[in-house]
């Protein structure tokens, strides 16, 4: 009975092996041979300061460029990333879409154009992430408010029938907040999608009837939810790393120009001493005796 509830309970902490101390472990070991090796080699043949000034100013220099390369080309797989674009569901509103909390969602109404096959399938399939209810596994717990939205048990039990999308559009807007990097810029309007949903008609099928196409049950209210696309943030980390990297290769830099500033200044006092000491002592003249 015991291994039984011990397997219905799953492992507490599955990532805590793979990808935390694994991932730990892996960047540890690559630090200490790759860029270990590189400076023990530097430092034998230049000197301890500046083997790791080079090693400093190389490493950081290929990272700006591989975080140039990673900004602008497709992502691997298996590399850091930021939020996905995503629809997020913001608001759930009754029949009657004109009460929205937002303003633009609020002037909807009939003359407004819907979206085309295509984008309401995406939407579409936003909806159906967050109408249906979410039922916690054994062991598994919920995050709160997964449930906020959801209207149905099964996504057979309603029909996304209209499909809208406005805002959108170029403005800049900046403003503070109390998460990094503190300050938020935006170059877009906040664009939203409004789905109108309707509870499925229950229609009885007898054996060996074909099963009818779903329709809206017209004693049932229908509901809207509201969307927001998340415009996410996919490029923020290859971002972060080329600054970081670029203000390392830049000291880097600095610290090597700092250097050679005092060799050539040390050089240029040694070649002055030796000047003087070759330079012939002038002998200065006998001052003449006063007169009795």
């Amino acid at each position: 009975m015991t291994f039984e509830l011990l397997a219905t309970e799953g492992v507490k902490n599955p990532g805590l092996w793979y990808p935390t101390l694994l991932g730990i472990l892996v960047v540890v070991s690559a630090v200490i041979l790759f860029c270990g090796s590189a400076y023990l080699l530097l430092s034998t043949n230049l000197g301890a300061k500046l083997g790791f000034l080079v090693a400093a100013g190389a490493l950081s220099g290929f990272m700006m460029l591989l975080s140039v390369l990673w900004m602008t080309t497709a992502s691997p797989l298996n590399t850091l990333k930021g939020r996905v674009p995503e629809w997020k569901a913001v608001e759930a509103v009754g029949p009657d879409l004109a009460r929205s909390n937002v303003p633009i969602v609020a002037e909807i109404n009939a003359d407004t154009p819907q979206v085309d096959a295509t984008e309401a399938t995406n939407v579409k399939a936003a909806a159906d992430a967050v109408l249906v209810t979410k039922v916690a596994l054994p062991g598994e717990e919920l995050e709160e408010g997964v449930n906020e939205f959801a209207l149905f048990d099964d996504s057979t039990r309603y029909l996304v029938t209209e499909t809208y999308e406005v805002g959108g559009g170029g403005r800049t807007e900046i403003e503070f907040d109390g998460s990094l990097p503190f300050l938020h810029v935006s170059f877009h309007a906040p664009k939203y999608a409004v789905v109108t949903v309707c509870p499925v008609l229950d229609q009885p099928v007898p054996f060996g009837d074909p099963i009818p196409t779903p329709t809206c049950d017209p004693a049932e209210p229908v509901s809207h939810v509201v969307f927001e696309r998340d415009l996410g943030s996919l490029r923020v980390p290859p971002l972060v790393v080329f600054v970081s990297s670029t203000i390392l290769f830049g000291l880097s830099l600095l610290g090597l120009h700092w250097r050679e500033r005092d060799l050539f200044e040390a050089e240029a006092a040694a070649a002055a001493e030796a000047d003087a000491a070759k330079a012939p002592a002038v002998k200065e003249p006998e001052p003449e005796p006063a007169n009795a």
